[in-house]
């Protein structure tokens, strides 16, 4: 049977109606930083939105307030932790990876590679897309933890203040 009632159609389109601008406002509202680059916990946060979501839009036995309020408290708890790790420094080596190495002054950072689970052409492709022909003329590349990579040529390194909270595991 492709439909057992109507009503469903109906109960789905005044539903999403009403939950996915409600879920937009949320997310307006609990800033920029709920929308960023994902690290382990933001990533988190938005499946459990998505899950959430599909389950107040699908599921009779969610209300549409008892939706709206999981909602809005995932977005709340993103935001404390948020909070959290911008007041208590400490916390950041729970919450999100440190930055790691992966080349150093035109050498490519093997151990750290395998650790990060990385291949060198990955370096080479960050390096390609910097504008950079030869790895030689690189000060770092560093696996940021959002998962990007992050290519410093020698030229721009500086004091190299920059890498201050990077891991550098040499080798």
């Amino acid at each position: 049977m492709v439909l057992k009632n109507p009503g469903d159609l109906l109960r789905l389109l005044v539903i999403a109606a009403i939950v996915y601008p409600a879920l937009v406002l949320i997310l307006r509202l609990s800033g920029k930083r709920t929308l960023s680059k994902l690290n382990a916990f933001d990533f988190v946060v938005t499946v459990a939105l998505g899950s959430t979501l599909a389950t107040i839009l699908l599921s009779r036995d969610v209300s549409l307030l008892e939706g709206i309020l999981a909602l809005a408290l995932l977005v709340t708890l993103q935001y404390v932790v948020a909070l959290l790790a911008v007041r208590w420094p400490p916390s950041q080596r729970l919450l999100k990876a440190r930055p790691t190495m992966l080349l150093r002054d035109g050498r490519v950072r093997h151990a750290a590679l395998r650790r990060a689970r990385i291949a060198e052409s990955e370096i080479r492709q960050a390096a390609r897309g910097n504008g950079i022909g030869d790895l030689s003329e690189l000060a770092a590349v560093v696996l940021e933890s959002d998962g990007s990579l992050s290519v410093i040529p020698s030229s721009k390194l500086g004091d190299g203040s920059s890498l201050d909270d990077v891991v550098d595991h040499a080798g």
